[in-house]
């Protein structure tokens, strides 16, 4: 088992003893034999699902009534951030509790200086190590995509980094279809038989995700408190769904959003119609969850968090999936990494509440530590939420500022949050300034009015970044070059 480094003030606010006991009195300390008392701990992530892709955030075309039930009965997040516009980093910041300047994943595979995926290490350590070690029963359920390598020692499967149980994707090409033939429970691979991706039969592999969660929340005996990370693949394309989702919006009349079916995507052809019958299918089967929470006599003592691991893919502007925000996966823009985030804890946390708290998913780390009461938090970027979720927000620490880089198609880009300013800056050119206070769409640059502000910013930029030697902050060339060589076979198989 790996030893966490031990740090001097935890980053959870010193637990927040005192507000965190008039809110919670029963709750146990951090010792094992009262384990059971302590809250269980559900996050919930969405793949690709845009900050305005349910009703809560402004929706008008999806159905979601769960969430945004959820959202009435909980507290509704403006100001929450993914770590970044990808999956794998994303992933790997909520994890290791650290920003994309500091974090062991950059990027996704394939775009790296070597062109090998990069995995979690043995000696990284992870939200559910800090948790299990702590005394809390830890599951994993759905995309895990941080353990591309094919690795013998299985150093980055979920097993070995903290979980007590994994069932679901190893790989992210694997988790882009919907009737994949095989998935892994634990560290074995496990058969689905009838399915076929190649032609979307079989059986759909979100059901079956959802039905692993259920029964890991039925099968709780009470003697200890649980972690679930429930990675749902819904919304990432494939975009394909069976049909009983599809019906309440088969006669509407939508443009069906033609989609490119080759290469590994097989999408349904209805387009518009299919991804709104895969987020309203997610939608029906978290209100399951929450209903099985209550009838267990969980739901009091059970955080459940909604969120998404950044901006969406497929729409362009039908279901103004980035609501008011510019850009979408992929980009430093708002729309790339401002996440839905909704929080539902019945009874602890104030009912119909919406918070404009700033902060990202890499204080899962810190907040988790200090729900879970324990005194020394491994070190991270992050600070604990904890006091918002309370009410208590005169207590809130705040970032100084949010750090974002990321290198693909348009890297290296590079992105800072600090207070109401953001700086955006894409290698050779002018960083650009907004004000999203004032601007929250990013349309008016107003970097040659604030210099002072730009100079700044720009130092804290460098200040976050740590190098890594697979994520440069240059140009990947290899993999530039090799879809520049794609795009020109295409070009020349159509004419």
């Amino acid at each position: 088992m790996k030893r966490f480094k031990k740090v001097t003030g935890c980053l959870s606010l010193l637990l927040m003893a005192s507000s965190y006991a008039q809110a919670s009195a029963d709750l146990a300390p951090a010792d094992n034999s009262n384990a059971n008392t302590r809250p269980n701990i559900i996050y919930i992530l969405a793949d690709d699902l845009g900050y305005g892709d349910i009703g809560a955030y402004g929706q008008q075309k999806i159905k979601t009534p769960y969430l945004d039930q959820m959202a009435k009965q909980g507290m509704l997040f403006t100001q929450h951030y993914a770590a970044a516009p990808v999956c794998g980093p994303s992933r790997a910041s909520l994890m290791t509790g650290l920003h994309s300047g500091h974090s062991p994943i950059r990027g996704n595979p394939k775009w790296t200086r070597t062109g090998e995926p990069v995995d979690l290490k043995a000696e990284d350590v992870t939200v559910a190590e800090v948790l299990q070690q702590a005394g809390y029963r830890t599951a994993a359920i759905g995309k895990w995509g941080l353990a591309e390598a094919e690795d013998p020692s299985n150093a980055a499967m979920p097993l070995q980094q903290g979980f007590d149980y994994f069932y679901g994707f190893k790989k992210h090409v694997e988790a882009h279809h919907y009737y994949w033939d095989k998935m892994y429970r634990n560290n074995d691979i496990s058969i689905i038989k009838g399915n076929d991706y190649l032609n979307n039969k079989g059986t759909y592999t979100h059901d079956i995700l959802t039905q692993e969660a259920l029964s890991f929340i039925k099968d709780n005996d009470n003697t200890q408190p649980f972690f679930l990370y429930l990675a749902y693949t819904i919304p990432h394309l494939a975009v394909t769904v069976p049909d009983d989702s599809k019906e309440a919006y088969k006669n509407l009349g939508w443009p069906k959003r033609k989609l490119n079916t080759e290469g590994h995507y097989r999408n349904d052809s209805e387009g518009n119609v299919a991804y709104a019958g895969m987020v309203s299918r997610m939608d029906r089967d978290i209100g399951s969850l929450l209903n099985t929470l209550k009838e267990q006599g969980l739901s009091e003592n059970t955080l459940v968090v909604f969120t998404s691991d950044h901006g969406h893919e497929f729409d362009r502007d039908f279901f103004n999936s980035n609501g008011p925000f510019r850009g979408r996966k992929r980009d430093l823009y708002e729309g790339g990494i401002r996440a839905p985030f909704i929080a539902w804890w019945p009874e602890t946390i104030r009912a119909g509440t919406t918070s404009d708290h700033v902060f990202a998913s890499w204080d899962l780390m810190a907040t988790s530590c200090a729900i879970a009461q324990i005194k020394n938090c491994q070190k991270s970027d992050g600070l604990s939420y904890l006091p918002t979720l309370l009410g208590n927000t005169e207590k809130q620490q705040q970032h100084d500022y949010l750090y974002w880089e990321f290198n693909e198609k348009q890297g290296p880009i590079q992105a800072v949050r600090e207070g109401d300013w953001k700086l955006v800056k894409f290698q050779g050119k002018a960083p650009e300034l907004y004000n999203l206070k004032a601007d929250i769409g990013e349309e008016n640059n107003v970097a040659d009015q604030h210099p002072d502000q730009v100079s700044r910013m720009t130092g804290l930029m460098s200040k976050a970044h740590v190098d890594h030697p697979e994520f440069p902050m240059t140009p990947v060339t290899r993999m530039l070059d090799m879809l520049k060589s794609k795009a020109k076979s295409k070009k020349k198989k159509n004419k």
